[in-house]
């Protein structure tokens, strides 16, 4: 296809191949994102090949890329991607480390202008312009460019309230997730969600990582910071201390002060109206039933 439009916790992003560009054929885990909206919130044109950047561009992040399983690390690649500043233009420069073929990529946007250009080296056939890593990446520039907050987190909703949980890799998150799912509830996703400020309050999306996602929402009405324990406790967070334990959960790239500024005052607006604890928990169905007595309070 020469046009492949998507909507994504709300994002309407259309991708245009270019005249002889590739053709666009999403992965399977973005086919139930397919729209048919002809307006956007960004328009990326695919081109084949590379670009040169500006040669007084600036490196202003570099992330490597490393595979592990269960702690151990299977694979490391110093060069995975890196943003580059020329003026008010940004560029990722990147690689598909998981595809049978290594390609390279360059993303040239501005967060704001919702015109931007994609070029993929040896692009002349089909391309999934969703490739890992520009999928994240793409999105996390949209919740920049519109205030939301990217998060590692579970999310569910049970009876029409929507929890979510926030933690690092190992603290919990699929666990609750699952522990919600036996007990009936509608699991948003288990691993990373967006979050966004509509008029009548917060809402949460998940954003597609498995090859069986389907595109969910909810109402949001607490978020738990959590981690195991020898007993299932929850801890009430307030103020500065809710604010930075949410942010450290928040994925973001810290080389820019107003990039920094703005989520700091995206989390504050959203601790300010939507309950912080801390949940402290064993793995079993009674931290449900603590959870739900004390919503009830």
């Amino acid at each position: 296809m020469q046009n492949l439009n998507l909507n994504i916790a709300g994002y309407r992003i259309c991708f245009l191949s270019a005249e002889k560009g590739p053709d666009l054929i999403p992965s399977e885990r973005f086919r139930r994102n397919i729209c048919s909206t002809c307006e956007s919130d960004v328009q990326v044109t695919v081109h084949n090949g590379l670009i040169k950047l500006p040669g007084t561009a600036l490196r202003v992040f570099h992330a490597p890329f490393v595979e592990e399983i269960n702690g151990v690390q299977l694979r490391h690649k110093a060069n995975f991607w890196s943003i580059w500043k020329y003026r008010k233009d940004l560029y990722i420069l990147t690689v598909f480390p998981l595809m049978d073929t290594e390609k390279n990529a360059v993303l040239k946007f501005s967060p704001d202008n919702k015109n931007w250009d994609l070029w993929i080296e040896g692009s002349n056939k089909e391309i999934d312009p969703f490739e890992y890593p520009l999928d994240g990446l793409i999105l996390y520039y949209l919740t920049v460019m519109h205030g939301d907050i990217m998060i590692h987190a579970s999310g569910v909703n049970h009876s029409g309230f929507g929890y979510i949980f926030s933690g690092v890799s190992g603290k919990g998150k699929s666990t609750m997730a699952s522990l919600w799912e036996e007990k009936g509830a509608k699991v948003i996703h288990d691993d990373r969600l967006i979050i966004r400020k509509k008029k009548n309050g917060y809402m949460m999306y998940n954003t597609p990582v498995y090859n069986n996602d389907t595109p969910a929402e909810s109402v949001l009405n607490r978020i738990f910071i959590i981690e195991h324990g020898p007993e299932n406790r929850i801890t009430p967070l307030r103020g500065a201390l809710a604010i930075s334990m949410i942010m450290s959960n928040c994925i973001q790239h810290n080389w820019d002060h107003d990039i920094v500024e703005g989520l700091l005052e995206s989390v504050t607006d959203m601790c300010n109206s939507i309950p912080v604890a801390k949940l402290s928990f064993k793995p079993d169905k009674r931290v449900i039933t603590l959870i739900i007595k004390d919503e009830q309070r």
